[in-house]
């Protein structure tokens, strides 16, 4: 054995268990045990990962997994030119939360590209800020925060905190306009209890959010699927149906749509606007994803700002926990009816999930979370631009997720069956569709806390999808 400056160059091998799961985990737990036994010592160089792989007669990508889930049970370390060296020292990795994606993925061996939230930003001194102005809302709004339930719809300095955020997509917003609802989920909510109509549809893109989906489904609202292309949807296919049984409500995502990260060009911003007039329709703007955009467009409810309730999710844009959406409703009278409607329905957001997210906006935190979040999320889409470009994959810089189209005869089951079989859940084109369901699936970039892990499901994603279903198949 040669030493190296810090430790061994060994020719390790780890014991196989055949049938015992997934390989990766399998060497990753090797790795562990060997540690125990002390057949690996600190500092001891691990072989090259293309070495092992060569060496066990495995896939590189298979062995790659496993480096990166011993890097996240503390039990190795990749420095950059020099290789991956053994961390014998007794260190812990950081618990995961009960019911997050990370302990689902670690207890199920599952690389979840499954998840549409903001990635984990790399900024330690950002986070400590975040939390630091957390802690200081106990010398502001102490116990009232925890104790009291706070006004409907949102207090007077939480809602122009709110006309802040929303300031460069709708500059003209006034605070007795805008409601703070519990989520967009609860926004969607109290808006179809208020337009909902027995005997007429609602509009919705042909691909549509999940959550929009159940929850018409579980208020018995008819969905009318308007047809969709690269651009988003299509005004003259909305315009034709509108024709022949017009809809109560339009209910769309112009920018970053999921699933497909399409964002509606402005001529056809305009004309859906122009539809929606003559056909009388009530437009809900899902814009979960209009700031993290930041393209300049101006949304719907800039265009007809008669009919339009304008939806900007906290949760897409900066955190999950938040739970809170801004609605900017089209006057005054608008937003009391919906203030009347989210008090029927979920009573209020949560005040301490306000108080949180108006201290981040008015320190300016909120506008660093939200430029370090756009910069992790566009080097992850590079890497899944640069391993699935050449496939087809339809992306944008600034979306969480990426939508690709299957060629070579896969159908959307079968692929994502073959992916989780080696390791990689996504999500199929069925989630979304209202009617046929496309050959495609959606690809979440934000689950996977390290970009290593991430790139490894990419690339057993980009070498499926180059093989024919023929010669994939390994049933004999």
């Amino acid at each position: 054995m040669a030493e190296n400056e810090t430790g061994r160059d060994i020719e390790w091998t780890p014991r196989m268990v055949k049938g015992a799961g997934p390989l990766y985990l399998t060497i990753a737990d090797a790795i562990e045990a060997d540690i125990r036994a002390g057949a690996l010592r600190h500092g001891d160089r691990l072989p090259p990962q293309r070495a092992l792989a060569e060496r066990l007669g495995i896939d590189f990508t298979t062995v790659s997994r496993a480096y990166a889930e011993a890097r996240r049970r503390v039990l190795v370390e990749g420095r950059v030119g020099m290789g991956t060296f053994v961390q014998a020292s007794g260190a812990k990795p950081a618990p995961a939360m009960a019911g997050s994606s990370a302990a689902s993925a670690s207890a199920s061996g599952i690389v979840d590209l499954t998840m549409n939230f903001p990635p984990r930003m790399a900024d330690a001194a950002l986070t400590s800020r975040l939390w630091a102005e957390v802690a200081g809302l106990e010398a502001t709004g102490g116990m009232d925060l925890l104790l009291r339930y706070q006004e409907v719809g949102g207090t007077r300095a939480d809602r122009e905190a709110g006309v802040q955020w929303l300031a460069p997509c709708l500059p003209d917003l006034a605070s007795d306009r805008l409601v703070i609802t519990p989520g967009a989920q609860g926004a969607l909510l109290a808006l179809l209890t208020l337009f909902r109509h027995p005997d007429r549809p609602v509009a919705v893109e042909a691909l549509c959010y999940p959550g929009f989906r159940s929850l018409a489904g579980h208020m018995g609202a008819a969905l009318m699927p308007v047809a969709m292309d690269g651009d988003g949807l299509i005004p003259e296919d909305l315009a034709a149906q509108c024709a022949r049984h017009p809809p109560a409500l339009l209910c769309c995502t112009p920018n970053l749509h999921n699933p497909t990260t399409a964002t509606i060009p402005l001529k056809r911003r305009e004309a859906i606007a122009a539809i929606a007039r003559e056909y009388d329709l009530t437009i809900l703007e899902d814009d979960a994803y209009g700031r993290l955009a930041g393209n300049g467009l101006p949304p719907l409810a800039a265009l007809a700002p008669e009919r339009t309730y304008h939806i900007a999710s906290l949760s897409k844009a900066l955190a999950p926990a938040l739970r809170m959406a801004y609605v900017a409703c089209p006057d005054a009278r608008g937003a009391a009816r919906l203030t009347g409607a989210v008090r029927a329905t979920t009573s209020m957001a949560s005040p301490l999930g306000a108080a949180i997210a108006t201290r981040w906006i008015e320190t300016g935190l909120a506008e660093q979370t939200l430029n370090a979040i756009r910069a992790e999320t566009e080097a992850r889409q590079a890497l899944a631009h640069r391993l699935l470009g050449q496939d087809g994959l339809r992306s944008d810089p600034r979306a969480y997720h990426a939508w690709l189209p299957l060629d070579h005869g896969w159908s959307r089951g079968d692929f994502a069956s073959r992916l989780r079989h080696a390791g990689i859940g996504v999500v199929t084109s069925d989630a979304f569709a209202i009617g046929s369901a496309p050959e495609a699936l959606r690809i979440g970039f934000a689950a996977p806390l390290e970009r290593a892990t991430l790139e490894t499901g990419l690339r057993e994603i980009a070498d499926l999808a180059c093989q024919s279903p023929t010669l994939a198949n390994l049933i004999v």
